[in-house]
């Protein structure tokens, strides 16, 4: 079984930038493609931002692409996400997540494992 820590979460202004963590441990993290989720108080999680095996492939939501850029180490089992251009909009607890096939990664129900999440807040 899979371990996700997210860390690097925070409060920031409105234009400031935050870069998540994410470190796992208990299998083979080359073998899994990662995604990054959010969920904003009083609404559904959202996805955020997803990466391959290798790092080969990225994809984004529309509301973080060219703000936001996920990468992936696989030598030192880490994902990351960094966030520029940050706004009050993204204000939200970010979730990493491991998905062990290759489903649309845009779909929470295709990933098989979560972290914690931590806070990110973005004030105006």
């Amino acid at each position: 079984q899979v371990q996700l820590v997210e860390s690097g979460g925070g409060l920031v202004q409105a234009g400031g930038s935050l870069r998540l963590s994410c470190a796992a441990s208990g299998r083979t993290f080359s073998s899994l493609n990662m995604g990054w989720f959010r969920q904003a108080p009083g609404k559904e999680r959202e996805f955020a931002a997803a990466i391959s095996l290798t790092g080969g492939a990225t994809y984004y939501a529309d509301s973080v692409k060219g703000r936001f850029t996920i990468s992936r180490d696989n030598a030192q089992n880490t994902v990351y996400l960094q966030m520029n251009s940050l706004k009050p909009e993204d204000t939200a607890v970010y979730y990493c997540a491991a998905a062990a096939g290759l489903l649309r990664l845009s779909v929470s129900n295709n990933y098989d494992k979560w972290g914690q999440g931590t806070q990110v807040t973005v004030s105006s």
